[in-house]
């Protein structure tokens, strides 16, 4: 059991051990379910999306899916928009 410090900010700050048993990385995030009696439970939030659903968002409406080279070329175009 790992005991925690609350700051005057209401924060608390998770021990390295506890994220690596998480399975928890730099950016990423956890969920927190409150519980009967005063407890909480500590996850890791995991995507809930499929991989098809990707591929479903790269389908067109009555037209053939994109190929590897078009769908390079729309990244490229969407990157330089962002500079």
């Amino acid at each position: 059991m790992s005991t925690l410090t609350v700051t005057a900010k209401g924060q608390v700050t998770l021990r390295k051990d506890v994220l690596k048993h998480l399975g928890i990385q730099p950016g990423e995030k956890i969920v927190v379910d409150k519980l009967p009696n005063g407890r909480i439970e500590v996850k890791a939030a995991r995507p809930s999306g499929r991989i098809s659903d990707v591929f479903d968002f790269l389908r067109r409406e009555n037209a053939p899916s994109l190929s590897i080279e078009e769908m390079n070329e729309v990244a490229a175009q969407g990157w330089a928009g962002k500079r």
